[in-house]
């Protein structure tokens, strides 16, 4: 096993191998499950603690117990404990979800320790549910990032425990709402479960009242079968009973067992416990409930909950013999799962998903859909550094994954529900961004030694070290502004050839040579004065050079930047007016925009539609300033939203349009105020319009919490509906004011009708389709028939009381934060439109990489001694196909996971079953000598996955369909419509 260290931890590399490091055992898995009595109601104690990664102290002070001030947690602590208490009673099981905790605890003990912890893994006494770095959020989370989350930490578990260390079982208890996609996710890696905390409170009533709270969840309405996912929903979140929890951190009452003392009172608690049972069993199907006893950072000192429930398990069974039909026992959510499926019962059924999700009347957790909009941008731009570094490893042959993994392990971080969510503390959410940001930095150094290796030509020496210009989206870029050479890379991570129109801070004008040497179009566009004001911006460059990139399929293009001298100083015409009319039009698009700044007309001139609006720009919720005492007194807050009004106000009356007309782009900049503005771009050859969005300081002092949204007021009759996507895969059909399985009573007419966008959103009639395209996860709606209204930016001065404790009010450089983003909109025919919105929002999450360098050579030199251009592809693959994850295992071993990403019906051409080979792929690494398909978590042999069988009330079978995927006798691979399939390949 390769070992390094990092920041004085000993990081544990994985190996490739599939084989267990211990003796296989019986002890584990359905087989050594406890099923009760069938005669009885069965009483599953399910022992656990959750272990927030991040949220009040940082994921360093959670581990170690620091800041107990803050939160007393200290997780190392409850680690131990918890070994030591189940060392005691071989009858005790335990479950642990979080393995960011588990990876450090284990890389500190001893091989003692570890190898007395595996015989508990073996024997069924220690389970590990879900098995994801951390427990991720399901609303602003991309499925990429969760994949990757939940592989790192199943690659760790399978490497350290084998089989027996595999997870079969979701454990999603805390994160506030769930999306269809995290389900059919989970699915597609084997889970046979999934177990859920929070529901909405009145799906929960209703649920609850008709016993299916329990139910086949159909995940997905392209993969069939494969994707149902057996899901039942908690008594009471993941705490214990009332007033049965024996951590040190609770008030209850212990049992006091010795009839000779005065506080002797077995009977009461055991009584309780019996009545809380048959309680919960009242609204569950079967004689099998589930109990778990533990909660947020519970068993620092195990041996007290487990001496209790000792003594409870005990005295509750003994009173069986008065008559009672309460069998209890410690299990796990995986035995009593099985206990279900034993249970020769039918289920129903669930299509949809469970957003939005509110507590208790006016409780709506819609706001963290938007909260924290920077840090949901950096984890996305993170993201795109990772799956790309990943790849340059992999094609350079680097073999620096262990460099990687610092990136990777701070992404698996920051998924967590927590996090990308927006509701922690201000200095957490610092700490998060921090982690990403030494990750970037690791990850820079490999891609530098990844050019090092596809750049030069021949025997040449390596060029000058490359770098990020990171916060170009506010035209700065320092390191090259007042350069007289310098090269830009820009690298294409998907497996299609690329046009991007690029813009590059400059503080003077340049001659743009592509990889042929050849000049090409290259015009200075001014930085608008809503740009240059930007607190922290320290840049003096005042335009931004744009020339129009053609890259690669998986591959680069370099193009070299000589500044010009006076006489070549001859620049494209720009021009510009002020105030006045001003229509955007390409070969594709023509946008009207009035003298006054109004949006008017968005016509598809291709398809001859032609989208009207009646008014598009920002408009303000006030944030309702509760006091939390009662629900009607709900605080807007970083979970909540809850405007105080149903009516946003506009944050302008007035505003100014400036018209900028280029050969390469055409702008229309918008201010609406001095903390509101917009930039509506239209490139040449484009089929989307760009929307580049400028909000903040938003000024308080009128002690006012503001919401800001950005609203698009059509003239499409889109009846009440409106479409979002799921964690950046499949779309769900939303209806104003409605609910697909209860019977919705309307209190927020406003949040209680915003679901989470990750990356489209849309409305439509019978002819026409408007989509918005979001660069970052945010939360939106359709309020009235044919307006989208998506969220950007929250500045509140009250704390909703969910545990934070704080006011969601970031600020930067001493004053309210400054957030930028883009949209891309979409106008085409409703029946054609999927093909530019899948491919623009892939292209989205999924953008070249740039990367600058210093030369003070000319081109001819440097074109002598470097390649310009690359591709890894010489055959074209279908447009419907994306390479999700190109991973470099070893020095001959790679991960590849490649997706069908059309849904069916979609499109007349891309929405069908596709053919590709995998060796296409891989062709500049070698010769595939060898394929293994795995689950989509990678750890293991899809052809070894046996699921378990569910039937449905309407006698459907979960295996009635479901196959696998056949043995691969060549690398040619068939992907049907959301289909993803992962591969382990060995090369020669």
């Amino acid at each position: 096993m390769h070992v390094s260290t990092y920041c004085g931890w000993i990081l544990i590399i994985v190996t490739i191998s599939f084989a267990s490091p211990t003796k296989p055992s019986t002890g584990c898995g359905y087989t050594a499950c406890n099923l009760g009595d069938p005669t009885k109601l069965n009483v599953h104690i399910v022992s656990h603690t959750h272990d927030d990664v991040g949220w009040l102290k940082t994921i360093d002070q959670y581990y170690y117990g620091s800041r107990n001030n803050i939160q007393h947690a200290g997780v190392q602590y409850i680690l131990d404990s918890v070994i030591r208490a189940l060392d005691e009673n071989a009858d005790r099981r335990f479950i642990y979800v979080e393995i960011a905790f588990f990876w450090r605890w284990w890389n500190e003990q001893t091989d003692a320790m570890r190898n007395k912890v595996r015989e508990f893994v073996n024997d069924g006494r220690l389970e590990f549910i879900s098995g994801g770095w951390c427990m991720n959020d399901e609303a602003a989370t991309h499925y990429n990032s969760i994949i990757d989350q939940h592989s790192l930490g199943a690659e760790f578990l399978r490497d350290q425990f084998g089989e027996c260390g595999r997870p079969k079982i979701g454990w999603q208890v805390d994160p506030f709402g769930h999306s269809r996609d995290q389900g059919s996710l989970l699915a597609q890696m084997g889970f046979d479960g999934l177990f859920q905390g929070r529901v909405d409170y009145q799906d929960w009533q209703t649920r609850n009242r008709t016993k299916t709270m329990e139910m086949v969840w159909k995940t997905s309405t392209n993969l069939g079968n494969q994707s149902w996912l057996f899901t039942a929903i908690l008594r009471d979140e993941y705490s214990p009973p009332d007033g049965l929890c024996f951590d040190d951190s609770c008030s209850d009452p212990p049992i006091m067992d010795d009839p000779r003392l005065h506080d002797y009172n077995v009977p009461e608690r055991v009584q309780a416990f019996i009545q809380a049972s048959r309680d919960q069993a009242a609204g569950y199907a079967t004689n099998h409930i589930i109990s778990p006893m533990g909660a947020d950072f519970h068993y620092e000192n195990a041996n007290e909950w487990f001496k209790n429930l000792d003594k409870l398990i005990k005295y509750v069974n003994l009173e069986q013999a008065n008559g009672s039909n309460v069998n209890t026992f410690y299990s796990t959510p995986s035995c009593y799962l099985y206990a279900l499926n034993k249970a020769g019962r039918t289920w129903t059924t669930k299509t949809d998903d469970f957003f939005p999700y509110a507590d208790r009347p006016h409780g709506f957790w819609t706001g963290y859909f938007t909260s924290r909009p920077a840090l949901k941008l950096y984890e996305r731009h993170s993201n795109n550094i990772l799956q790309i570094t990943r790849q340059l490893n992999a094609f350079s042959n680097s073999q620096l994954r262990d460099s990687i993994f610092v990136l990777s392990e701070a992404m698996g971080v920051v998924q967590h529900h927590d996090a990308v969510s927006g509701t922690e503390k201000q200095e957490v959410a610092f700490d998060y961004a921090q982690r990403l940001s030494v990750g970037i930095d690791n990850a820079i150094r490999v891609i530098n030694k990844a050019f090092d290796k596809l750049l030069p030509k021949d025997t040449q020496p390596a060029p000058g070290p490359q770098f990020l210009c990171q916060v170009t989206n506010i035209s700065e870029c320092l390191p090259i502004q007042d350069q007289t050479r310098f090269t830009l890379t820009l690298w294409n991570p998907t497996v299609h050839p690329v046009l991007q129109h690029y813009r590059v801070p400059v503080t003077r004008s340049y001659t743009v040579r592509d990889p042929t040497g050849q000049p090409i179009l290259s015009e200075l566009i001014p930085v608008s004065n809503a740009t240059k004001k930007i607190p922290g911006r320290t840049s003096t460059a005042g335009n931004q050079l744009i020339f129009r990139a053609n890259l690669p399929a998986l591959g680069f293009n370099t193009y070299l930047f000589e500044a010009k001298t006076t006489e070549e100083n001859q620049e494209p015409k720009v021009k510009i007016t002020q105030n006045a009319e001003c229509i955007l039009e390409n070969q594709n698009i023509r946008v009207e925009i009035d003298a006054q700044g109004n949006l008017q007309h968005i016509v598809n001139l291709r398809k001859s539609v032609d989208v009207s609006f009646s008014s598009q720009g920002f408009y303000w919720y006030q944030g309702f300033a509760g006091n939390n005492s009662h629900p009607e007194f709900q605080a807007s807050g970083a979970y909540v939203f809850r405007p105080l009004t149903q009516t946003a106000e506009p944050v302008s009356q007035t505003r100014t349009v400036t018209c900028i007309k280029a050969l390469s782009v055409q702008i229309a900049v918008i201010i609406f105020n001095d903390w509101a503005s917009q930039e509506i771009s239209l490139y040449d050859e484009a089929q989307h319009v760009e929307v580049e969005w400028t909000i903040g300081p938003i000024p308080v002092n009128d002690n006012i919490g503001k919401e800001i949204i950005i609203r698009y007021d059509t003239d499409i009759q889109s009846q009440a509906k409106y479409y979002t996507d799921a964690n950046g895969r499949e779309v769900l059909e939303r209806i104003r004011d409605y609910r697909p399985t209860w019977n919705y009573t309307i209190l927020e007419p406003v949040s209680g009708n915003y679901y989470p966008i990750n990356s489209r959103i849309w409305i439509k009639d019978q002819n026409r389709q408007f989509t918005v395209l979001t660069d970052r996860s945010e939360g939106g709606a359709s309020l009235h028939d044919g307006s989208v209204e998506i969220m950007l930016h929250r500045r509140l001065l009250y704390d909703d009381d969910l545990g934070v404790s704080e006011a969601l009010n970031e600020s930067a450089f001493g004053e309210g934060l400054v957030v930028r983003g883009r949209h891309s909109l979409v106008v085409d025919a409703s029946a054609t439109s999927a093909r530019i919105h899948r491919v623009s929002a892939q292209n989205m999450y999924m953008h070249p990489l740039a990367v600058y360098s210093l030369t003070q050579q000319t081109f001819a030199n440097y074109s002598a001694a470097y390649r310009l251009t690359w591709s890894a592809l010489t055959d074209v693959l279908p447009l419907n196909v994306h390479l999700l994850t190109l991973d470099q295992l070893g020095s001959k071993d790679y991960l590849i996971r490649v997706e069908h990403y059309f849904e069916m019906n979609e499109d007349d051409t891309y929405s069908h079953p596709v053919t590709i080979d995998l060796q296409s792929i891989l062709k500049s690494i070698g010769t595939i000598t060898n394929t293994v398909e795995l689950t989509l978590g990678g750890n293991l042999p899809l052809a070894e996955l046996q699921r378990l069988n569910w039937v449905t009330s309407d006698k459907e079978s979960s295996h009635a369909t479901d196959h696998k995927e056949p043995s691969l006798n060549d690398t040619s691979v068939r992907l049907t419509p959301m289909q993803i399939r992962t591969f382990q390949v060995t090369v020669a």
